[in-house]
């Protein structure tokens, strides 16, 4: 519970607290007009190569770390993991097989969906972002944040709309997604 008096509150509202404008062409556009975004990086687990492979690629993040003469945040976001799609098409699948192994082995594969369903079940996410007016500097700096990850053996690429709305989720809802204002009660 927040401890503010009547007076203090302006809004009930958490998204009218956030200086946030809009969020177009994979940024979001702060009241001062001052942009947020960055890359969106596609996870690797890098612990499962060799020991020198390793290495390599973390001495190629910290070359990228040093190269970086900016305030940046790296974030790790969850998403929720949606398999609906794929449950329907085991369903179909199940249905419309007439062995007895493979109906079983089907089954075995809608029980394990369902447990993921059932234990809410997030893929992970990691960004990379920073806050410019300059779009000129932004592409650059997007760029530059691209290719020295791919010299790191690690694919990214600029945030989109979708991807800055799911951030914005977690940090305000908790990571649950909402069409209405985040209502914050006094009492």
């Amino acid at each position: 519970m927040l401890n503010m008096t009547k007076t203090q509150i302006k809004s009930k509202y958490t998204e009218d607290w956030v200086p946030i404008q809009s969020i177009s062409s994979g940024m979001i556009v702060l009241n001062s007009q001052e942009k947020v975004t960055g890359v969106k990086i596609s996870p690797r687990n890098i612990f499962i190569l060799d020991y020198e492979t390793q290495q390599a690629v973390l001495a190629n993040l910290r070359n990228m770390y040093n190269q970086i003469d900016y305030e940046f945040w790296l974030v790790v976001a969850d998403r929720p993991v949606d398999i609906s799609v794929y449950m329907s098409q085991l369903q179909l699948l199940y249905n419309q097989e007439n062995s007895p192994a493979i109906r079983k082995l089907i089954a075995e594969d809608i029980e394990k969906g369902n447990s993921f369903i059932n234990n809410n079940v997030v893929d992970t996410e990691y960004y990379i972002l920073f806050k410019e007016k300059d779009i000129d500097k932004i592409q650059k700096r997007i760029r530059m944040l691209i290719n020295t990850l791919a010299s790191a053996g690690l694919s990214a690429q600029q945030t989109s709309n979708e991807d800055l709305r799911i951030i914005l989720d977690n940090f305000l809802n908790g990571g649950r997604t909402m069409d209405f204002g985040t209502v914050v009660t006094t009492e």
